[in-house]
């Protein structure tokens, strides 16, 4: 199969894959999601001799570069909006949650915003894309072992901020015996 197959077979089968993967880290923004996974297939249609027999976490890998691309770009942009003075709060449109409409499970996003960049992109990986630790690590760019024990890092640090985001859990009943 020439490159150029290889790489129309990734597209057909890991498209939706990729925007899924997309769309969840942007809050579902469509116009944003749409470019960042155009870039991720312009990436991979440059380096379309690179693509591994298994595209799928290597496409995630470069996904993950250009998310970080877009968010700059977006920071970048919501500093210049605000340094202009262009924003909804200046125009007196301001939406204000209730205090009781906070969403079931939202403990569990609170502990997760809680933890480092990479240690949320570790867990998303492993539950979101439902990734093994060997497709983990070419996510990542790096091994498996190493990747291995980031997820272990990661989801001990996330047991800890559950513990401290939700008081209202009973600690775990310890046998004496």
């Amino acid at each position: 199969m020439s490159n150029d197959e290889t790489f129309a077979a990734a597209y057909r089968e890991h498209y939706w894959a990729v925007s899924r993967y997309v769309a969840r880290r942007l809050d579902g923004r469509t116009s944003e999601v749409e470019e960042v996974v155009a870039e991720v297939f312009t990436v991979a249609w440059r380096r379309r001799a690179d693509l591994p027999a298994v595209p799928l976490p290597w496409l995630y890998g470069v996904a993950r570069n250009c998310l970080a691309n877009a968010v700059r770009g977006y920071g970048r942009r919501r500093r210049l909006v605000d340094r202009m003075g262009n924003d909804d709060a200046a125009h007196g449109r301001h939406i204000v949650d209730s205090p009781d409409t906070e969403a079931p499970g939202a403990w569990v996003h609170e502990a997760l915003a809680r933890l480092s960049a990479a240690d949320q992109e570790v867990l998303r990986l492993t539950a979101w894309e439902e990734l093994g630790v060997d497709e983990l690590a070419v996510a990542l760019g790096c091994g498996s072992r190493a990747a291995s024990m980031r997820l272990h890092r990661a989801r001990r640090r996330l047991r800890a901020e559950i513990d401290r985001v939700s008081p209202t859990t009973a600690p775990k009943e310890r046998s004496h015996g």
